[in-house]
């Protein structure tokens, strides 16, 4: 099986799961993967389930307090309610981001914990794998580097397909709140791998988190984990220990996660403890049977793996919101892109009926969002449909509607956001 390598720009999303899609296609035809075997069953094609280390511990689906005025809680995921944030922060308070957990928040005590990295990426005798570890202190006693990107989770806007498009789809019925804005710190990816002996022959890896062992249908899936090329870990991907200049908190990855900017949220693998890495394609549940478009519309395999997310905006508005009349009403929301920084935001205050730009405020950091403020003057008393339409640089548009996939990914049509005027 070829192995691509310099022809592509593998720290592109899209271009890297395409070619990793063409090689699983060929491995699956050739027979060497049946059913769940593309999950773990050799070496060549996925990793190796890390145990648990000393003084983990499941703690709790969710750690951290979820008052109602800040989140809508869906048991192991919590959303962000786009009213309670604050207009004048551009980013999201560790407090009030929003949680996406598989299983539950583990508890792990930073004394005991080690990253663990091995295969045949790494140098060691002829035919063997070498491990290496780092300790918690280890790692913050690298060179650090701080990153402002957006995390957001796949399924973000999910619950529109069903309210807006009429469309059943399964999953957590997210509305906008899945994103969030932070400042991490922590040591680059690259910085630990050639400490641990990279070679030139690498071409993926694989971080596996601590978690508990996810189970989808009755099957055991192992350890939440989706591989990475080595091109992007050694380009901008960092092990972050902290978020917005304090110590991670546990629903967010302590004491280490990675954090991979401009990619989907499920790469940046949280309470993160085993590395795999490989001078073959690597594979696991989390890009061959998950984050894929299924449907009437895809092939029985699913798509190509998702990538980048579209373009969406969200009013810092609660839904259903009771507004005054007669009055001018400054409202104010954020867009943003997977592709490329918002050039510009529409608003319709008439239900699309005719649309007015909206005023763009502060600068845009790459791979997060753009705030913007928009005047309603005098609006009517009754009932009305806000909508926020938002372009990137790259001219790609919020569409009006979005193909159906039955897992509910990437809702990136005009949200219609009821408000009552009163």
């Amino acid at each position: 099986m070829t192995i691509d390598r310099m022809d592509h720009d593998l720290t592109d999303e899209h271009v890297y799961d395409a070619v990793r899609t063409r090689q699983w296609r060929h491995l699956s035809r050739r027979g060497l993967l049946r059913g769940s075997a593309v999950l773990g069953a050799g070496a060549a094609v996925a990793a190796a389930v890390p145990a648990a280390p000393a003084g983990a511990a499941e703690a709790g689906p969710i750690v951290k307090p979820l008052p109602p005025e800040w989140f809508v809680s869906y048991g192991t995921n919590a959303e962000m309610r786009w009213d309670s944030v604050r207009t004048r922060d551009f980013l999201t308070p560790a407090e009030r981001f929003f949680v996406r957990n598989h299983t539950a928040t583990p508890e792990i005590d930073p004394a005991a914990y080690r990253l663990r990295l091995w295969g045949s990426g790494l140098r060691g005798a002829p035919g063997q794998d070498r491990a290496v570890e780092f300790g918690y202190d280890d790692l913050r006693s690298l060179r650090a580097e701080t990153v402002t990107t957006a995390v957001e989770c796949t399924g973000n806007a999910r619950s529109f397909f069903t309210s807006q498009q009429g469309q059943a789809v399964s999953g957590t019925s997210w509305k906008l709140g899945a994103i969030g804005v932070g400042r991490w710190r922590g040591v680059p990816l690259s910085t630990v791998l050639r400490r641990a002996g990279i070679t030139p022959e690498a071409v993926d890896i694989l971080p596996s988190g601590l978690d508990a062992e996810f189970v989808d249908k009755g099957v055991n899936q192992g350890r939440v984990r989706r591989p990475l090329p080595v091109a992007k870990a050694l380009k901008d991907v960092l092990l972050a220990y902290e978020l917005n200049g304090r110590p991670l908190p546990p629903d967010h990855g302590f004491p280490l996660r990675l954090v991979v900017p401009g990619w989907a949220g499920i790469a940046s693998i949280k309470w993160v403890g085993d590395i795999q890495v490989a001078a073959e394609p690597l594979f696991s549940p989390w890009n061959t049977q998950y984050y894929r478009f299924f449907g009437p519309s895809y092939p029985a395999e699913g798509s190509a793996p998702i990538t980048k997310q579209g373009v969406k905006s969200a009013f810092e508005l609660a839904w259903n919101a009771r507004l005054p009349a007669g009055r001018k009403v400054e409202l104010t929301g954020r867009s943003w892109s997977g592709n490329a920084p918002i050039r510009r935001v529409d608003v319709s205050v008439d239900g699309g009926a005719t649309w007015r730009p909206a005023e763009l405020e502060g600068a845009h950091a790459p791979n997060a969002w753009q705030r913007w403020r928009y005047t309603w003057n005098r609006p009517a008393a009754g009932s009305h449909e806000l909508l926020a339409r938002a372009t990137d640089v790259t001219g790609a548009r919020q569409p009006d509607t979005t193909p159906h996939n039955t897992l509910g990914y990437i809702f990136d049509a005009v949200v219609r956001h009821p408000v009552t005027v009163v």
